[in-house]
């Protein structure tokens, strides 16, 4: 693999293929039998003047042609690629049920599909509804303010994903990774979502994605259940689980938790049965939105609207206080939604379409919270995290009327001393179509902590790139969702704990951040269970 082939925006295909051709051949190596193909693709835009492609080009090895030495690969500033590959074992314990996947997120989904390819029909349960009737819901929590407390952009199929951008980036590096990049694909997503070093779905595309997996786990022999909440588990002699739900008892040879960030009953359920959870560092903070045109001329400067380029993207970081603050899921060319999964709460996420397209980008601005800002609550430091994104939540919803609305403030009245003297005018808050919103002051729903470490990032983000800090742009609250406030712990068999056959798994269990990392722990359960369990008769 031949990396860091740079270009100039608007540079053909075949150009950049030949150029990696010259990088080798001013190697002394010979091309003549070799074949290139793109492998990555990103943006250096770090400086506006002369924005770059930079490209990661796959050199292939003919039959008739040798392979390049260590030294070789070196000389030509390349490296050795291996694709990745999954090989499942074959155990030989028996099953006495089939294994019950809690969670329809990206965790209970590659885990359910690996198993249902692996021979094992896994039964597969979500709370929430299935993609279309879960749409539905969404919809109407955000235009009327009716929630569905068990179907809403946290719970249903695909999980809080497929309510986002799709973002399919990770910082783990794990060779499962492709295979993620590869099943998505198969299952209908673009294909430049192998090739992009920052690739994205779009939240409209993942829907269908989402489906065609589950129509594919129950083509094999799983069965999927929606509207099946789990309230309990019970562990019989012979190692096998009955598993309580709101819709009846089930049977389960293992049991595997993906239930998601959000899924706090079920945390209290597990704490309750003396399993061990912790608390984690998390962070809250807001959702920041601008016009999308002022982003990517801010970032872009001219070459903003250039079909290679599309909708700018940012990441910014400050740690040069007590805490962290940063950007995170940022939406080019998106909307905020409304996340809220309990009653009398207000919780933000954001959310883009393939075509980011939209008129505001937005992104969340969330400061670090340690366990030790934590208060426990009946004795537990975990329930205690809990507990803390709760009360910022029902703050929100008191400050944006009670009645689901969201609490805006802008940027300007914000870093001027947390004033309300300007209503949004060029940027319009996008929550509920754009018209579910109340000017409130941050203070009113973030502690006093969060404020001064918001306000200390966005006027380092703005040194960093002067107008990001725009007075028009506009905080919408709160940013809570970011991750899970909890951890349940397992071990080396990726069991939980003292909880033999209960496999704990992906961001609800602590374990993974984002859609990616969230796959791939559910396909490492899959696994470790293949490893050690063979399929039911």
């Amino acid at each position: 693999m031949i990396e860091g082939v740079s270009v100039p925006v608007g540079t053909p295909v075949p150009e950049v293929l030949e150029r990696a051709a010259q990088k080798m051949k001013r190697c002394g190596l010979k091309t003549g039998s070799l074949s290139f193909r793109l492998y990555k693709k990103s943006v250096d835009a770090r400086h506006q003047g002369d924005i770059k492609l930079v490209y990661s080009v796959l050199c292939c090895v003919g039959e008739d042609s040798r392979g390049f030495t260590g030294e070789e690969l070196s000389r030509a500033g390349a490296k050795p690629y291996t694709p990745g590959h999954l090989t499942l074992g074959r155990g030989d314990k028996p099953l006495p049920a089939r294994p019950l996947v809690v969670g329809m997120g990206p965790a209970g989904l590659f885990c359910a599909l690996l198993l249902a390819r692996a021979g094992f029909a896994p039964l597969i349960i979500d709370r929430g509804d299935g993609v279309k009737d879960r749409v539905q819901a969404v919809e109407r929590f955000s235009t009327r303010g009716i929630l569905d407390t068990e179907s809403n952009i946290q719970f249903g199929a695909g999980g809080a994903g497929t309510f986002s951008d799709g973002k399919l980036l990770t910082r783990i590096n794990d060779s499962r990774c492709a295979l993620v990049l590869e099943t998505f694909r198969e299952m209908g997503a673009p294909e430049d979502i192998t090739l992009k070093a920052k690739p994205h779905v779009g939240t409209d595309v993942l829907r269908e994605v989402v489906q065609r997996m589950l129509d594919e786990i129950q083509r094999l022999g799983g069965q999927v259940m929606y509207r099946c909440r789990m309230d309990a588990f019970d562990r019989l002699p012979d190692g096998s689980f009955t598993v309580s739900t709101n819709r009846g008892s089930l049977s389960a040879g293992l049991l595997i938790l993906a239930p998601g960030h959000s899924a706090r009953d079920t945390y209290g359920m597990l704490i309750r049965r003396q399993m061990q959870v912790i608390p984690k560092p998390i962070s809250v903070g807001v959702r920041i939105e601008h016009r999308r045109a002022d982003i990517d001329t801010l970032f872009y400067g001219a070459m903003a609207g250039h079909p290679d380029l599309g909708a700018a993207e940012y990441n910014f970081s400050d740690t040069t206080g007590d805490r962290g603050v940063y950007t995170f899921c940022m939406c080019p060319g998106g909307e905020v939604v409304a996340a809220a999964s309990e009653e009398e709460t207000v919780v933000v996420n954001g959310m883009s379409c393939r075509a980011r397209d939209a008129v505001n980008s937005n992104a969340a601005i969330a400061v670090s919270v340690r366990t030790e800002d934590l208060q426990p609550v009946d004795g537990n430091l975990a329930l205690g995290a809990i507990a803390f994104q709760r009360r910022i939540e029902h703050a929100a919803y008191l400050a944006g009327g009670s009645d689901y609305r969201v609490p805006v403030q802008t940027v300007g009245d914000f870093l001027a001393g947390d004033r309300l003297t300007h209503q949004p005018t060029r940027v319009l808050p996008s929550y509920g179509g754009g018209d579910r919103y109340r000017m409130a002051h941050m203070s009113q729903v973030l502690p006093g902590f969060v404020c001064e470490t918001l306000a200390r990032g966005l006027r380092s983000f703005d040194r960093k790139r002067p107008g990001y800090a725009r007075g028009d742009a506009v905080l919408s609250a709160a940013e809570t969702r970011t991750s899970a406030p909890v951890r349940i712990l397992r071990g080396e068999d990726f069991c939980a704990l003292g909880q033999p056959g209960v496999y704990p798994c992906g961001e609800g269990a602590g374990y993974a951040g984002g859609i990616t990392s969230a796959a791939v722990d559910g396909i490492r359960v899959a696994e470790a269970i293949c490893a050690a369990y063979r399929p039911g008769e």
